[in-house]
């Protein structure tokens, strides 16, 4: 799970990049998936490691992060369904940029917690191991 949380790390800085670049570097807000993306490679790094209990704790981190940061997302989830039924906004690639990180967060949020179950299952099994 530690790759995983370095590729979602770099999926975030590759669309903040990608979300700079589009709106003409004029908004440095667009980076801020990219700061997150960021803080998401350290995290993967961190619990890179062969000690479980560390392991454990930089994955259940990077797992609280990226569900914050779907939860505070969410309604951009909405206003791209409203952007796509004609609703104008000052700053549609905004909109679309930030329900993007939305639903990679969420995304990366439910492959944690089914990494989470399977784990669980498999220390039940073989509780000596």
């Amino acid at each position: 799970m530690a790759k995983l949380t370095i590729v979602f790390g770099i999926l975030l800085i590759i669309l903040g990049v990608f979300g700079y670049v589009y709106t003409g570097s004029a908004h440095p807000t667009a980076l801020i998936p990219a700061g997150a993306g960021i803080l998401f490679i350290i995290f993967g790094v961190f619990a890179n490691s062969d000690d479980a209990k560390k392991r454990m704790l930089w994955m259940h981190v990077s797992v609280t992060v990226a569900l914050l940061l779907f939860l505070s997302l969410i309604r951009a989830d909405i206003d791209v369904i409203r952007l796509s039924r004609g609703v104008s906004f000052p700053y549609p690639a905004a909109v679309i940029e930030k329900s993007a990180t939305s639903l990679l967060s969420l995304l990366y949020v439910l492959f944690c917690v089914r990494s989470f179950i399977a784990a669980r299952r498999q220390r039940t099994l073989n509780p000596g191991a």
